[in-house]
């Protein structure tokens, strides 16, 4: 009896456990929970206890007194900080199941191509620490691939590019498998970065990570293809000069400029996977062209500098926020059909 009871409290979920953003899919219902994947810890006592998860937690993020941390514990799409990490995925748990026993789901989570078997293993003992009864992992382009309606189990190839938070992922599929993927530590986290750093070279004012992000969303832009491309926006900061608060103009110029290097590097990626495919594989990728997934993929006129450094169509996935938390779960319901693309 307790076991059928155990067994219909029990939800199967599906993780992306992004440096950003944590996706939360439950078999069945879908896409249940998105939230940032930040948490903030107080220090009472000498002990550390967790004062909020997600979205509340963001909105502390650099703002918070001497005896609270808002804490990302994904860095570079693997976990930086076992114990914080730990304590995200399980108030994310308990948070869909809205209920606080009972749940030992069974939990797909994706992973980046490059990360090691140590960074993969933190990541499924945080689960099973956290309440999970069995913990599969898959790879993040394969995930992105499944979620954004690509063959991958066809012998055809398909090429993905998902930018994420911390990472971007380059990837040849066929076949169920992996061909050839290129892992690179460059996404929206180091974007924020470079606009961060420019505007301290050259304006003198420093902007916060959450203004960072806001920039590179409203104006911001990978190439300027006409006039009507270049938006302006205020912004706010410390004078380094004087040490006051300040606010100043800039334009989507600036954006471009300050995303230069990582923009060549994710170029580069994308060029070194394409020299590396097989023939068969290339004359498939000329017909289907790249899809890009990721919330990086929402850069304006990325497609376009991506076309023109390649010749190749470049097109962008339907849902491209989303595309790794449906893979995913897509992967969770038809585990036995897609068996061949978990690691276990």
């Amino acid at each position: 009896m307790f076991a059928r009871l155990l067994g219909f409290l029990s939800a199967d979920m599906a993780i992306d456990l992004g440096t950003a953003n944590t996706l939360v899919y439950v078999s069945g219902r879908g896409i249940v929970l998105n939230e940032p994947s930040v948490v903030a810890i107080t220090t009472v006592k000498g002990k550390q206890q967790v004062l909020a998860v997600g979205n509340e937690a963001k909105l502390m993020v650099g703002r918070t007194p001497g005896n609270i941390q808002a804490i990302r514990p994904l860095k570079d799409g693997v976990i930086a900080d076992f114990e914080v990490a730990e304590e995200m995925i399980k108030h994310f748990i308990q948070k869909v199941h809205n209920r606080r026993s009972f749940t030992s789901p069974q939990i797909v989570i994706c992973v980046p191509s490059g990360s090691t078997a140590v960074e993969r293993r933190a990541i499924q003992e945080s689960a099973e620490s956290a309440g999970a009864r069995r913990v599969y992992l898959i790879e993040e382009p394969m995930a992105a691939a499944i979620g954004a309606g690509l063959p991958v189990t066809e012998p055809t190839g398909s090429m993905i590019v998902d930018i994420g938070g911390g990472t971007t992922e380059v990837a040849i599929l066929s076949l169920g498998g992996i061909v050839f993927s290129h892992s690179l530590r460059v996404g929206g986290d180091k974007l924020d970065q470079s606009i961060i750093n420019y505007i301290r070279r050259h304006y003198s004012l420093l902007i916060g990570d959450s203004m960072a992000e806001r920039v590179k969303k409203e104006i911001g832009a990978a190439k300027i293809n006409s006039p009507e491309d270049i938006l302006k926006m205020h912004i706010k900061g410390r004078d380094l000069i004087h040490g006051i608060p300040k606010e100043i103009e800039i334009d989507t110029r600036d954006i471009v400029e300050s995303l230069a290097e990582p923009m060549a590097e994710i170029v580069n990626a994308v060029k070194l996977t394409l020299e590396t495919t097989a023939p068969e594989l290339s004359a498939d990728i000329v017909d289907k062209g790249i899809v890009l997934t990721g919330g990086g993929a929402l850069l304006r006129n990325i497609d376009s500098i991506l076309r023109d450094a390649t010749g190749l169509p470049v097109s962008l996935a339907e849902d491209p926020l989303s595309c790794v938390a449906l893979g995913t779960g897509r992967a969770l319901e038809q585990i036995k059909t897609l068996q061949s693309v978990l690691i276990s």
